[in-house]
């Protein structure tokens, strides 16, 4: 076969394989046996290897990953991917309704389609080839994940007819690649994925597209976000083409000639998504014309002509088996409420956090208790209640240890503050959590040291404290359960890099009380050496911008301990830098932060940072923080006794953590 007959050849197997990709991952009605396919597959593999330059990005040989990205490119989206406004009722529906027809009048028409829950991605084709795919990152700019999506067998590399468009779909994880993911994740003893979405996303942006490829994901197309010179008159029409051009779309959208016909579709499916394969958690309601669509614009930061429908949030019953404590960082006692396995709103559940003391008692959650669990926003979970009638008399009531129950030190409330602390300097649960923040993104960010990996360093009594983490050897390191000489001599390297970090990420990663990343940057700008800032008095310190009598105070009683001195003077000793430098302040800042350009509420009680602290971590990372929750707000991030302005983030469909995801995002 001379290269021209391969061409030729190459191209038919093209066609082909496209052919059986479609009729396997788009129409689940398979065209071959999967030996056909392994076979024609191979077939095309080796005319490539022979004829190189016949290898294009398109073909359907490349999706299998291979490729190991250094990070993601930036990428501009020529459209907004604007986020939607969100309906939790049928009055919130009628609303929606009524203002639509206020405008453009009474004939108008929708279409309802499921809300999958997944990871909104843009995609760009060129002449039908699929040329570059990206998140929705703020909206504006997402991230280049080019690579990853070619690895979703479902999305189409090239097209059927030779159109140029941007369309835009949700990649998500079906529920049977999710389980075979966290079952392989749990046998290799690796915390598994809280649910499809969270797996999804992290999916994506692996860095090595074989990962990626390993991970089955899934995608479904929704729209066409740059019509260009296409004849489409409607959503619906849309749709349809869409269908047409070999993309998957989601089959069970329908087309409503009322409000009243969109209601009976959201209750109709509010009852059967347990029966789908993937999850979905709403309803997306579209106004079906185009030109309609376009006469009713957009806001800043959503279309008018589009509606969310939010599932509520689904509550189950199960046991209270046990209540156990978290020692934090700070020393704060959390009671954790461990729970007979449930799932709630798609995801199993074994833990939830009961906050503090007083809320247990408010709500006279027993250990033994069947408790009614939900999650709040469909993200966190929360023991709201206890079914009193299926009490048995053998239910124990809980009561808070007057001691760490990890050091036996006596715990005491410091201020007016809800949570009980530890205020032992040695406590092994301190130390070991705040071993864990040293490491992270915006302390010392020292790659490969995850919290499993300082979690077994401690257990092994390898480290005390964080000095001891530049004494580490490869030998002890390779001692460790899955920890190979190229990963101890890559973690080795990792530690060695942060011993000339500016001194306001060692500032940081130190956790003085009260001290953000941001006051950090502030302290080692102004007095440049961790020396003067040693001997800083408090009307110096308080002399400096947003630095106030309260983390003065704190910063001086921190210096004060003989312990921390010693600490100090051990760091300088092992090479670690103790001056400000500049040189990585924009990354404390930057902008791939989840908070960049983002508006954030924080309301309740927080147990392991003060309001304050809170406050100045979210703005280090781009992110602005108010008072009021309104529909302009992106994140609300509830304490203890979290009341109406919880209440109005979820009526207003915001985002909702509790201060253990906060906490997560705030380590990366």
């Amino acid at each position: 076969m001379d290269e021209q007959q391969a061409k030729q050849r190459v191209e038919e197997l093209h066609d082909l394989l496209n052919e059986y990709n479609f009729a396997y991952f788009v129409k689940d009605d398979p065209l071959v046996p999967d030996s056909e396919y392994d076979a024609r597959l191979k077939e095309l593999e080796e005319l490539e290897r022979e004829y190189p330059s016949l290898k294009t990005m398109d073909s359907p040989s490349q999706r299998v990953g291979g490729i190991v990205l250094d990070a993601f490119n930036k990428v501009q989206h020529k459209t907004p991917m604007l986020s939607l406004g969100n309906a939790f009722n049928e009055e919130d529906l009628r609303d929606f309704d009524r203002r639509v027809r206020g405008q453009v009048g009474d004939n108008v028409a929708y279409v309802c389609e499921l809300k999958i829950d997944g990871l909104a991605v843009n995609l760009r084709y060129e002449n039908g080839s699929f040329q570059r795919g990206a998140t929705r990152g703020d909206g504006e700019t997402g991230e280049d994940i080019t690579e990853n999506l070619r690895t979703i067998r479902s999305l189409p590399l090239r097209l059927r007819e030779p159109v140029s468009l941007e369309v835009r779909g949700e990649a998500f994880m079906p529920q049977r690649s999710f389980k075979a993911l966290n079952e392989a994740k749990i046998e290799r003893g690796e915390e598994p994925f809280a649910n499809p979405r969270n797996a999804a996303a992290g999916s994506l942006r692996q860095l090595d597209t074989k990962m990626a490829a390993s991970r089955n994901l899934d995608i479904f197309i929704y729209s066409i976000a740059d019509l260009g010179e296409l004849d489409v008159a409607t959503q619906a029409d849309g749709l349809d083409y869409l269908d047409n051009l070999g993309f998957k779309t989601n089959g069970n959208r329908v087309r409503c000639a009322s409000i009243d016909d969109v209601i009976s579709y959201v209750n109709e499916w509010m009852e059967k998504r347990a029966s789908l394969p993937y999850d979905i958690d709403g309803i997306v309601i579209k106004v079906d014309s185009l030109v309609q669509q376009e006469e009713l614009g957009t806001t800043v930061k959503s279309p008018r002509w589009a509606i969310a429908y939010k599932f509520p949030a689904e509550e189950v019953v199960t046991r209270l088996i046990e209540i156990e404590l978290n020692v934090g960082r700070t020393g704060a006692v959390t009671p954790i409420a461990l729970l007979e396995p449930v799932q709630v709103a798609g995801t199993t559940v074994q833990r939830a956090s009961l906050h503090n003391e007083d809320l247990i008692k408010e709500r006279d959650i027993r250990i033994g208790d069947r408790v009614i669990v939900k999650k709040a926003g469909d993200i966190i979970p929360e023991v709201v209640g206890v079914v009193e009638s299926e009490r048995t008399g053998e239910e124990q009531p809980f009561s808070m240890p007057t001691h760490c129950p990890e050091c036996g030190s006596e715990l005491v409330h410091l201020d007016e503050e809800v949570a009980l602390r530890c205020l032992n300097p040695k406590c092994p649960a301190q130390l070991r959590e705040g071993l864990i923040h040293f490491v992270s993104r915006h302390a010392m960010n020292i790659e490969g040291l995850g919290e499993k990996v300082i979690t077994q360093l401690f257990h092994e009594q390898l480290i005390a404290d964080v000095a001891d983490l530049y004494r580490l050897t490869k030998d002890q390191l390779t001692s460790l359960e899955r920890m190979g000489e190229k990963s101890a001599q890559n973690l080795l390297e990792a530690i060695e890099s942060s011993k000339s970090n500016s001194l306001e990420r060692l500032l940081f990663g130190l956790g003085i009380r009260h001290v953000g990343s941001k006051a950090a940057r502030l302290l080692a700008e102004e007095f440049k050496t961790m020396s003067a800032l040693q001997s800083a008095t408090i009307e110096q310190l308080v002399s400096v911008r947003e630095i106030g009598k309260k983390m003065a105070e704190a910063i001086v009683l921190y210096f004060d301990n003989e312990e921390v001195q010693t600490l100090l003077e051990e760091l300088s000793s092992l090479g670690v830098n103790l001056t400000y430098t500049g040189s990585n302040r924009a990354t404390v800042e930057d902008s791939d932060s989840f908070f960049s350009g983002k508006t954030v509420v924080l309301t309740g009680k927080l147990e392991h940072f003060t309001r304050q602290e809170a406050k100045d971590a979210i703005e280090d990372r781009g992110g602005q923080v108010t008072g009021s929750v309104s529909k302009k707000t992106d994140l609300l991030v509830a304490g203890a006794e979290a009341g109406s302005k919880l209440d109005k983030a979820e009526s207003y469909g915001v985002t909702i953590w509790d201060e253990e995801r906060l906490k997560e995002e705030l380590q990366k």
